[in-house]
């Protein structure tokens, strides 16, 4: 995959959007580095959808301006891999795996495509990387949720994109399902150095592989790197419930909601210096970074 010239993805100026005459976020002034791995976060109706479909330019801004990979919101998404959170219900469920993935390079649902071997070899090359090649043949209906989601996660890549975005890709899965998706977005970022911008509820699963976030507060959108976002008063203002961040004896953490925690009980956290130290920062080997993000996937959390 070519690397972008830009050293930013995705820039927001002074951005708004309403939707039925209602301003749902104002104020939008951030930029997200390539090659990093963003959430976007905040409770239910802040907007986290919204923004996406701004990038894309399926929403007009009402004010500002959005530049995805160097061009305005929407002109870009040809180099945009993106896959709804709909994706198991809207597409349809007798399309084999491969068939599905093709559409990311056909475009097309309806009437006959005669794919050539390039685009085989293309949709081969993203199920072998999602770790789905040997459920090629197999109906979108035999398979679980989990491998479902691999398979949009294919359909995205097969036309190699500069950016992968995804709506809540761990909603509805079980654990194993959510560890085996978490495990391709980290080697999508950490082997092609793809930039990755995920909306999700819970953090949890994705703090091995997070470098920074996009938090909707107050009906704002600001972005921070994770050692700034990790932040028990911060989450806590931006859940509505009391929230900590906890760290185990064996240094894996966790953001853990504690309502039946006495106000003056002192979580056992690290503070911003300790937290950074679990993300990639410049100069780090890849091969390094690599391998303990492999180690924190496997352990379920971060470490």
């Amino acid at each position: 995959m070519q690397e972008h010239p830009a050293q930013e993805c995705i820039v927001f100026k002074d951005a708004s959007v309403e939707r039925s005459g209602r301003i749902i976020w104002s104020h939008g002034n951030f930029s997200i580095p390539n090659g990093t791995v963003t959430a976007i976060v905040g409770t239910n109706g802040t907007g986290k959808t919204t923004m996406m479909n701004a990038e894309l330019g399926l929403i007009p801004l009402k004010t500002g301006s959005a530049t995805i990979l160097g061009k305005p919101a929407g002109k870009a998404n040809e180099s945009i891999g993106y896959v709804p959170q709909s994706y198991t219900s809207d597409i349809d469920s007798n399309l084999t795996a491969e068939q599905s993935v093709l559409l990311g390079l056909t475009g097309t649902r309806f009437g006959l495509h005669i794919t050539t071997e390039t685009e085989r070899r293309k949709a081969y090359e993203a199920m072998d990387f999602t770790g789905i090649a040997d459920k090629a043949h197999m109906r979108l209906s035999q398979l679980s949720g989990g491998l479902r989601q691999r398979v949009a996660i294919a359909q995205a890549l097969v036309a190699d994109p500069k950016l992968l975005m995804l709506d809540e890709p761990l909603a509805n899965l079980d654990l194993a399902s959510q560890r085996a998706t978490v495990h391709v977005l980290a080697r999508l970022n950490h082997e092609l150095g793809m930039t990755i911008k995920v909306v999700a509820h819970d953090l949890n699963m994705l703090l091995p592989i997070l470098t920074g976030a996009v938090y909707l507060l107050d009906g704002h959108p600001h972005y921070a790197e994770m050692n700034t976002v990790l932040d028990a008063d911060l989450l806590t203002h931006l859940y509505g419930t009391t929230v900590q961040v906890v760290t185990t004896p064996q240094g894996d953490m966790f953001v853990t909601p504690s309502a039946d925690e006495p106000q003056d009980v002192t979580p056992d956290t690290h503070n911003a210096e300790d937290v950074a130290k679990f993300h990639h920062h410049p100069g780090q080997t890849e091969d390094t970074h690599s391998d303990s993000a492999m180690k924190r996937t496997e352990g379920g959390r971060a470490s």
